[in-house]
């Protein structure tokens, strides 16, 4: 069967540059380790650029708001491109979309987490011409780990600064906290109920979960620790606009948890800087979050944060 279609030309390509070092660590075993950073984003027909010299798309080459996702994996390292691809609509949306490793439990305890995080972002605004970036207009999204670590960043405060990229900003214009364990501390709590009442329960001793790895060292300020850590503790006057989205059937980071936070953002007198939405029947990361009806959402709050303030 011979057919002719005419399938337009409205959707513009999507290009992906991977495996960018955006920084060099060195790991708990002090071995250096690069860290590095995938991106996504709408800049024409590479391959035909690279074939043929020349592009069949007319981009302006406008610089783009970015959004750094921060991948989940309960701190124990987790492929910067694993679900990377639920990412793409950002990009079709306009949006330059950055995906990052950051150290793992194993490789950093707290806080070599969130400067990695800070530190991707001042990386991104240092190469902000050479990704056709605007750096002034910069969002995160993360989901569990990255949840929490991205929500932390938004509270745009000095903390958790590294000399890498020095004279960039690392703070951010809006963040999305998918699921995100953002009370360590109530979260070590929950891990502990679970374990005393609960023999077959995956945890038996507090330094074993997640939060005790993150953090490792003295199991007796752990929790002193954590709420350092935790945004609800932690809470800033220059905290970004947030979109904090949880199941109500989470069994691993119980939905009181953002609950309570933004309860603590509204308490502080910051209430229409965020927005919590409960997905009903939703557990940790399941696939009503990837629903077109959810991204949507998500795509609507960045591009109101982001790109409507261009």
């Amino acid at each position: 069967m011979r057919t002719v279609i005419e399938p337009g030309r409205k959707r513009k390509s999507i290009n992906f540059i991977d495996n960018i070092v955006y920084s060099v660590q060195k790991d708990l075993n002090g071995n250096e380790m690069e860290l590095k950073m995938s991106i996504m984003l709408q800049n024409g027909n590479s391959e035909m650029r690279l074939a043929a010299g020349r592009d069949d798309e007319d981009e302006d080459k406008l610089p783009k708001p970015a959004i750094l996702w921060v991948p989940g994996g309960g701190y124990r390292g987790c492929d910067k491109n694993l679900m990377v691809a639920e990412m793409a609509f950002l990009a079709d949306a306009g949006f330059v979309v950055a995906s990052m490793y950051y150290r793992s439990s194993a490789e950093g305890h707290f806080p070599d987490q969130i400067i990695d995080v800070k530190t991707a972002l001042r990386f991104l605004r240092a190469h902000a011409a050479e990704y056709e970036i605007d750096p002034d207009h910069i969002g995160l999204i993360g989901r569990s780990a990255g949840g929490h670590l991205s929500a932390l960043a938004a509270m745009n405060s000095a903390c958790y600064e590294s000399e890498e990229w020095e004279g960039f900003s690392s703070d951010v214009q809006a963040c999305c906290d998918l699921f995100g364990p953002v009370d360590l501390v109530k979260l070590m709590e929950f891990d502990a109920e679970m374990m005393e009442k609960d023999p077959s329960y995956r945890w038996k001793r507090v330094e074993d979960t997640h939060a005790g790895a993150l953090f490792g060292g003295p199991v007796e300020t752990m929790k002193e620790r954590a709420r350092l850590a935790s945004p609800p503790y932690v809470l800033s006057n220059e905290m970004c606009p947030i979109l904090i989205l949880h199941g109500d059937q989470d069994a691993l980071v119980p939905c009181e948890i953002s609950e309570n936070f933004y309860k603590s953002i509204a308490d502080a007198g910051m209430e229409e800087r965020a927005d919590f939405y409960i997905l009903k029947g939703a557990g940790h990361g399941t696939k009503e979050f990837f629903q077109p009806y959810v991204k949507e959402l998500i795509a609507a709050f960045f591009y109101q944060h982001l790109r409507n303030s261009t």
